[in-house]
């Protein structure tokens, strides 16, 4: 069976519902519809690798590419090796990987299936959350980097710098601190830390903070709280 989970950070929470992949929500929300209207678009920055794709609400899928300027409920799709970086109003940002499926919502990031890391830019925390969504669950980050890979049997959540809150469909909760990871597979959920070790392990393997042009200010901020500025290669 398995169990729904609801991410929340501060005072956002995130309903989950049952199903195999995870929703995370990242959502941008704006106070007022004038507001709304004059807020810029999100915007591709980079596409390091190929195949990348954006589909948007009328129209076919076409390939991805950096500069252009992104309408809500456009579908982002990646394909391996395939990346992409988009930036989204309010310095809220994410990369996609892997054979990703991700909804471009008003209120949220809808992600079907993949790799997502998302961030708030040091200096625009506070104000709107990013929410992530997948059919499992959602999450909601205001001032933390967190990683979340969804597949058809498991899905990963992992607070790379910063805290998220996380509760099941019954109330349970659980917090993930920087380093922790919660993850559900054959049924269970688990909560693990990674050692300083196995966090420079995973920064330097990682397809997603690894390979881009365009800067992710958060990066120095996740080395130095993991302890991990000493065990990277420099770049």
């Amino acid at each position: 069976m398995v169990l729904p989970i609801t991410l929340h950070s501060v005072s956002q929470r995130l309903l989950l519902r049952p199903g195999l992949a995870l929703a995370l929500t990242g959502s941008v929300v704006l106070a007022t519809p004038s507001l709304e209207a004059a807020s810029p678009a999100p915007r591709v920055v980079d596409v390091p690798s190929t195949p990348a794709f954006i589909k948007p609400p009328q129209g076919g899928e076409r390939p991805a590419r950096s500069g252009q300027t992104l309408p809500y409920d456009a579908v982002l799709r990646t394909q391996k090796p395939g990346r992409m970086q988009v930036q989204l109003p309010n310095g809220r940002s994410f990369r996609l990987g892997g054979d990703a499926v991700l909804r471009l919502g008003r209120q949220r990031l809808d992600l079907q299936r993949g790799q997502i890391i998302a961030w708030v830019n040091p200096g625009a925390k506070g104000g709107s959350p990013v929410t992530i969504q997948t059919r499992m669950a959602t999450a909601s980050i205001v001032g933390t980097t967190v990683f979340i890979e969804a597949t058809d049997t498991g899905l990963k959540i992992f607070s790379w710098e910063g805290e998220v809150a996380c509760t099941t469909h019954d109330g349970q909760r659980k917090t993930l601190r920087s380093g922790e990871q919660l993850a559900y597979e054959n049924g269970t959920w688990a909560k693990t830390r990674l050692t300083p070790q196995e966090a420079a392990a995973r920064r330097q393997k990682s397809i997603l903070l690894n390979g881009f042009s365009a800067p992710m200010e958060t990066l120095p901020v996740l080395e130095k709280e993991l302890g991990i500025s000493t065990l990277v290669p420099a770049r």
